[in-house]
């Protein structure tokens, strides 16, 4: 397949990927938190870079790549904080989501914002759905690491075929 249609299919993914998201809150009332949100800046960085490499995908193919990869690597992360706090019992520090993201952003500072949005909520380490026994942050976690090992083998394989 051509690498321009390669970041058409990732941005299709990503972007049904968020669409299936705003499904489950505007039509569950599954509302995100904090980590939910973060992912979905994730896969939005994912589907802004991929629509830009499919309209510009003769030049710079590779940083794109890396681009994409950064973006995969920094959700899997955030979903690997959020799938860690449902699966152990919540303490002190995840009890309660507090107030949303846009509040904090408006009355708190960035370095503020930030650690409690990394440290996770009780709202966070809470199961609201499950599809075949995973939680959504399970599932982001398994697309995050999917996308991952996509952007890797892609990156290092267009290596290779240019020494070649």
């Amino acid at each position: 397949m051509k690498t321009r249609y390669l970041f058409l299919v990732y941005f299709l993914i990503a972007t049904g990927l968020l669409g299936f998201a705003y499904y489950l809150q505007y039509e569950h009332h599954i509302q995100p938190c904090p980590l939910c949100i973060m992912q979905r800046l994730a896969f939005y960085g994912i589907a802004l870079i991929s629509f830009i490499a499919f309209l510009h995908a003769r030049h710079q193919t590779k940083f794109y790549r890396i681009m994409l990869l950064i973006f995969a690597l920094f959700g899997l992360a955030i979903a690997t904080r959020q799938v860690w706090l449902q699966h152990f019992p919540p303490t002190d520090l995840a009890s309660s989501c507090g107030p949303n993201l846009t509040f904090m952003l408006q009355n708190f500072p960035l370095s503020q914002v930030l650690k409690t949005l990394f440290y996770g909520s009780g709202d966070c380490a809470l199961v609201t759905w499950t599809f075949w026994g995973l939680s959504i942050a399970e599932w982001s976690w398994g697309c995050f690491m999917g996308l991952t090992i996509i952007f890797l083998q892609t990156l290092f394989q267009r290596r290779q075929s240019n020494k070649t």
